[in-house]
C-alpha cells in the first residue's frame, strides 16, 4: 500500500479537529462536568463534526444509497445511528409508513426532526420516531416500538463500525426487531480484503475511534452480516469506482431475511 494512501486519513483527522475543538472546548467550559463523562465529550465533538461534513459524505455516497435504498425501504423503517437523518433523502413516502431515527448522541435529534418534517415525516402525525438508544439496547427499542419485530426495514449507513458488540448486537436486531420477511440494508467502510491495507487499517483504529466516538476501521461487517442464519435472500456489492487501496472500503448490500 503506498504511503500516501495510508496516511490520507490524517488529513480527515485534522479538518475534524479544526471544525470541531473549539466548539468542543467551548462546551467543555461552559459545563466542566462533562470532563467526567467522556462519552459525552466525544459525542459533543461529533456532533460538530458532522454539522460539517455529514452533507459531504452524504453526497460522496450518493449513487449507492440511490440505487440501494428507495426501491427497497417500506413500511415502518428504522434508521440505525440516523445521525442528521440524512437517509430521509432516499425514502419514498409512498412506501415509507414510520420513519424511526435511532441516535444516541442527541446533540443530533433536533436535525433529524427538522429534516424529517421537510419530506413530510412528523411525531405529531405519529410518522416520525426519534428514539436516543444504542443499537446494542434492543429491549429499549422494542419497547419503544411496542413489541418484537415490528420492522419491515432494518437500514443502516455507516454505523456498524461503531456500535458496541457487533456481532451479538446484529444478531439481536435482526432476531428481535426486524419482521419476518424484513429487509436489512446497509452501506458501511469494512475491512479490506487486501492484507496490506487491513494492517494499516488495525493500525489507525485505536487512535480513530477516539477521535471518532468509536468508530473502526477494521471490521468486516459485511461478513459478519452474511454469516446470520436469517437470511432467505442475500446481495453484497462494493462501491463503483473505488480503489482497492483505501483505508475506507465499502460494502453495501440488501438482505432479507425468512419468513
Amino acid at each position: 500500500m503506498k504511503l500516501s494512501a495510508a496516511f490520507s486519513l490524517l488529513t480527515d483527522l485534522r479538518l475534524a479537529v479544526q471544525a470541531a475543538c473549539v466548539p468542543t472546548l467551548s462546551a467543555i467550559f461552559q459545563s466542566p462536568s462533562l470532563l467526567l463523562h467522556p462519552s459525552q465529550i466525544s459525542r459533543v465533538f461529533m456532533s460538530h463534526v458532522w454539522k460539517v461534513f455529514g452533507d459531504g459524505v452524504d453526497l460522496n455516497a450518493r449513487p449507492v444509497k440511490q440505487s440501494l435504498i428507495p426501491g427497497n425501504a417500506y413500511g415502518v423503517v428504522l434508521d440505525i445511528g440516523a445521525g442528521h437523518g440524512h437517509t430521509l433523502f432516499y425514502l419514498d413516502p409512498s412506501k415509507v409508513t414510520k420513519y424511526v431515527a435511532l441516535e444516541p448522541n442527541k446533540l443530533m435529534h433536533a436535525e433529524i426532526r427538522t429534516l424529517a418534517a421537510t419530506k413530510g415525516f412528523t411525531e405529531a402525525s405519529g410518522s416520525l420516531l426519534i428514539l436516543p438508544y444504542g443499537a446494542e439496547e434492543v429491549s429499549l427499542i422494542t419497547s419503544a416500538l411496542g413489541g418484537p419485530r415490528t420492522v419491515d426495514t432494518l437500514i443502516s449507513i455507516l454505523t456498524l463500525c461503531s456500535i458496541p458488540e457487533p456481532e451479538r448486537t446484529l444478531a439481536a436486531l435482526v432476531d428481535d426487531v426486524l419482521k419476518p420477511g424484513g429487509t436489512l440494508l446497509f452501506y458501511e467502510h469494512v475491512l479490506s480484503h487486501r492484507p496490506d491495507v487491513a494492517w494499516w487499517q488495525r493500525f489507525w483504529t485505536p487512535l480513530w475511534r477516539r477521535a471518532f466516538d468509536g468508530c473502526r476501521l477494521d471490521r468486516p461487517t459485511h461478513v459478519w452480516i452474511a454469516n446470520l442464519d436469517q437470511w432467505a435472500e442475500r446481495e453484497v456489492m462494493g462501491k463503483e469506482g473505488e480503489e482497492e487501496e483505501h483505508l475506507f472500503w465499502h460494502r453495501a448490500g440488501r438482505f432479507v431475511k425468512k419468513s
